[in-house]
């Protein structure tokens, strides 16, 4: 009885522990975006959405040696929680002091410092958790989902917030991630010890990079399986980068401007989180019923769905369309990430399975996602302009020729994938 007492109280802890993990990130990277609008940095949108993939190609390989050799997990952890928050809220404080007009080495510098130090705290988190639940004798393949489906909820919570506490276009909501990072780099201290490495088998930066697997590029099949997963990997931000700013720019219009998802266009994308969260539940059942090249295709049409309806949809009567590209982004989401890691989880040796992982996540939130996200900064940036319509701030121009063309490149993904992608599931 003591010991299932003693498992319940460390979940628990464990859940508030993946809640403040994304409701950080929730706090700002779906409105991020307006405020550098109202900042005059509108034109700077896809570099700092980008940098999130960059820092992410070494950082958490760099924090995991940290972790595995010489300071435990859970003090890394916190280390690196402190060094964002701390970051975020000098971001926060900038930017409320330069106004309009912010400097953007200075914002940028400060942001990339801090996402820097946090985008390792992900992968720190997961393994806190996995060594805690292992410590009590749990089964983390049991044990951990639960847990960190909270981390998703922390994310929509602190969305919701943000927004309705009238920050989606104020520098603060960095100040309630910061503060959030610091609350978490503290409750970190009071995880149970993780082990260190030092006298053991040490990890090498070619196997924590996932450099290894690089050999599978050797195989036809994992070859074009790794290149479409960056191609599609480009969408992964696009929508978090532009879809705030987008919907927000209705509001220039008489027509819109008191719509719901004008005024609360956070509100309305945290649909899309919501939608995530449900469609892992259908994940087992499509991968087992059709296999991965099924469910990708699954994925890269739900991208087309998802920014088409943006294309012809509007938060008036047209607000239905919205509704529908939040829900088909489960399934863009979700069926790609996951479904992707499974299928590179059951065609590797076991020997390069780690290192397949993270070739895996360099090639679609790395380089995937970054270079799709620059390359999106400059579609919308020759389309659209920084305009003030009744002292507010907006982005006008042709939105809707930019979502035919993210549109457009995920309907010519999925063709080439289709035809290129030679895949025989056997049925399980």
């Amino acid at each position: 009885m003591a010991s299932a007492t003693n498992s319940g109280g460390l979940k628990f802890r464990l859940t508030i522990l993946n809640f403040l993990e994304f409701a950080i990130w929730g706090a700002y990277l779906t409105c991020m975006s307006r405020y550098l609008i109202t900042a005059g940095l509108g034109e700077h949108i896809s570099y700092f959405y980008s940098v999130q993939g960059f820092v992410s190609l070494f950082m958490p390989a760099l924090m995991g040696i940290v972790a595995d050799r010489w300071i435990q997990a859970q003090k890394t952890l916190s280390l690196c929680q402190f060094i964002a928050g701390i970051a975020m809220c000098a971001v926060a404080f900038y930017g409320n002091s330069a106004g309009a007009n912010a400097n953007f080495s200075i914002l940028f510098s400060l942001y990339t410092l801090s996402v820097a130090f946090y985008m390792p705290t992900i992968a720190l988190t997961n393994s806190v958790a996995y060594a805690a639940l292992e410590g009590v004798g749990e089964d983390t393949v049991k044990a951990f989902p639960p847990i960190r489906v909270w981390g998703t909820i922390g994310f929509i919570i602190s969305m919701l917030c943000v927004d309705w506490t009238g920050l989606q276009d104020k520098p603060w909501q960095f100040a309630v991630s910061g503060g959030l990072s610091i609350i978490m780099a503290f409750y970190a201290l009071t995880m149970p010890a993780c082990p260190t490495n030092k006298g053991g088998e040490k990890k090498s930066l070619v196997d924590a990079l996932g450099l290894r697997a690089f050999a599978l590029f050797k195989q036809k099949k994992m070859a074009i399986f790794f290149i479409f997963s960056m191609l599609l990997g480009s969408a992964l931000q696009i929508t978090n980068g532009y879809a705030n700013p987008f919907i927000a720019s209705f509001g220039a219009e008489e027509a819109f401007a008191n719509t719901f998802g004008v005024q609360h266009a956070n509100t309305l994308i945290s649909l899309s989180q919501i939608s995530e969260t449900l469609c892992i539940l259908l994940i087992p059942f499509f991968l087992k019923r059709f296999g991965i090249k099924v469910v990708m295709l699954m994925s890269m049409l739900a991208w087309v769905l998802r920014f088409g309806f943006f294309a012809i949809g509007d938060p008036g009567q047209g607000v239905w369309l919205f509704i529908l590209s939040m829900i088909v982004y489960g399934i863009a989401f979700d069926f790609f990430n996951i479904s992707g890691s499974l299928f590179v989880d059951q065609e590797t040796d076991l020997n390069i399975r780690s290192s397949a992982q993270g070739l895996f996540m360099m090639m679609t939130n790395g380089f995937g996602a970054s270079i799709g996200m620059l390359l999106a900064g400059q579609i919308v940036n020759h389309y659209t302009h920084g305009e003030v319509v009744n002292g507010e701030f907006y982005t006008l121009g042709d939105w809707t020729t930019c979502w035919y063309i993210f549109a457009g490149y995920a309907l010519v993904v999925a063709i080439l994938f289709f035809f290129l992608f030679q895949y025989k599931h056997q049925k399980k």
